[in-house]
């Protein structure tokens, strides 16, 4: 990774899925690109990205087919149906049959998507990448959560911790899933979110398990051997999917819901007499939330789509660096996620809750919306095109 002499229109620190994408879209318009690999990127700043999969949804997709990026064959699974069931009798489902599409969501693969978007940016002239961030009139930060940049900017990021902690692995089963993906609400040890998404292609026994745990609980089943781990699954999930084989590490890390205060400003000069450059945040380096409703990279690949629509139909006379221009990306983004922030955080604090009226209300209140057909058709459909 080397210097070039040519003269950069944009920098792109982070070199994830979220900084990868956004390169090759500002790509495609003959900007120069310099991507930068050094520090966290967004592809997954805890650092567990061989035991999580993604879910995608169609505007996701499609940004991702157009790049000629999204994942084939055992690297994308579409999910047909979603069960959901509450801690005391609630029942939710989702059928793509009844959307009328072809599938709800996708689950994919994160290191076939890695690839292929390492593999496209590797063959883009107009992206060089390199590990030094260079100047240039506008500098996207797309280092995760953890975003060391973001702190050197004063950007403040308000955090809110929650009380549980995420567990993740890999597994498979006796029985095949069906392309079908399941989730449980529950309380038996404190309030916990258990989702098995089907993964490895349409006929396989692999599930990827995303499990919202207390803390201490999520260290204790960290710790535990592999079989009293699987038995511990078994009785959590009912023996739902059969059998169960763990066959991946365990990792943990800790959930919360989080926002950037702007997401735009202006770059520090470097150089006396320099001309202006603004910065402004992508992905997680914006904006962190739950993960019970799987929009967390949808959301990201949101600002990818947005701030390349804006940078596209900017004035010819505006630069890069104007602020103007970037508000534009800033309004349309922040409603959006704190929208999608607010769906999370309201069920998650709702779930949360351990006394019995409440849980009876929210239990009677997901079956009895499992009847509305419209409402229901509705809300999928939204989730299925949101942050596009």
């Amino acid at each position: 990774m080397t210097h070039s002499s040519t003269p950069f229109d944009v920098c792109i620190r982070g070199a994830g899925i979220v900084g990868r994408s956004l390169a090759l879209l500002l790509a495609a318009q003959q900007l120069r690109v310099a991507l930068v690999h050094k520090g966290a990127t967004d592809k997954s700043d805890t650092g567990h990205s061989d035991v999580r999969a993604y879910s995608l949804n169609a505007a996701a997709k499609q940004l991702l087919s157009d790049l000629r990026c999204w994942p084939e064959g055992a690297a994308c699974t579409p999910i047909l149906q979603m069960q959901i069931q509450g801690d005391h009798g609630g029942d939710l489902r989702f059928d793509a049959a009844e959307q009328r599409v072809e599938a709800l969501n996708w689950m994919i693969d994160v290191p076939a998507l890695e690839a292929k978007l390492a593999q496209a940016v590797g063959y883009q002239t107009y992206i060089e990448e390199m590990s030094e961030p260079v100047d240039a009139p506008l500098t996207v930060i797309c280092e995760g959560r953890a975003s060391q940049t973001r702190a050197e900017l004063g950007v403040n990021f308000e955090v809110k911790h929650y009380a549980q902690h995420a567990l993740a692995c890999r597994i498979q089963t006796t029985a095949p899933h069906h392309q079908v993906a399941r989730q449980w609400f529950q309380n038996t040890h404190g309030p916990e979110i258990l989702a098995f998404l089907p993964i490895g292609g349409e006929s396989s026994h692999e599930w990827a398990v995303v499990w919202s745990l207390t803390p201490t609980r999520a260290q204790e089943l960290l710790q535990t051997d592999a079989a009293q781990f699987c038995a511990q699954l078994e009785g959590a999930c009912s023996t739902a999917a059969g059998h169960i084989q763990l066959t991946s590490n365990r990792a943990v890390w800790p959930l919360q819901l989080a926002r950037a205060h702007k997401w735009i400003g202006a770059m520090p000069q470097t150089r006396e007499g320099g001309k202006p450059q603004a910065f402004a945040l992508a992905g997680d380096a914006a904006h962190a939330m739950h993960p019970l409703a799987g929009q967390g990279l949808n959301v990201g690949l949101g600002d990818v789509a947005e701030l390349a629509r804006v940078i596209q139909a900017k004035e010819f006379w505006r630069p890069l660096s104007d602020h103007k221009l970037l508000r534009r990306y800033e309004r349309a983004r922040q409603a959006e996620v704190m929208a999608m922030g607010c769906v999370t955080d309201g069920l998650q604090t709702l779930f949360a809750q351990p006394a019995m009226p409440l849980q009876k209300l929210r239990n009677w209140g997901m079956t009895g919306f499992n009847r509305l057909s419209p409402l229901k058709k509705w809300m999928a459909q939204h989730a299925m095109k949101s942050a596009s």
